[in-house]
């Protein structure tokens, strides 16, 4: 069997900023800590809302529920 990536060479590729996008990573970050924060703000004005009260279902019964 013949082994095709017998003569390959790696080729060194250089970081550019400009066609990587370099701080693209950076604004996403914000966005997210962001979005964390705006996520925390509103699940405590619901809970407020509600006068942090916490609602719990009923089991659901069924017909073939043992006695």
């Amino acid at each position: 069997m013949i082994d095709p990536l017998k003569d390959y060479v790696p080729e060194v590729v250089e970081y550019d900023e400009e066609v990587d996008g370099g701080g693209e990573h950076l604004i996403r970050d914000d966005l997210l800590s962001e979005k964390e924060m705006l996520k925390a703000k509103i699940t405590q004005a619901k809970a407020a809302r509600k006068g942090f009260q916490t609602n719990f279902r009923q089991p659901i019964r069924t017909e073939n529920e043992v006695k």
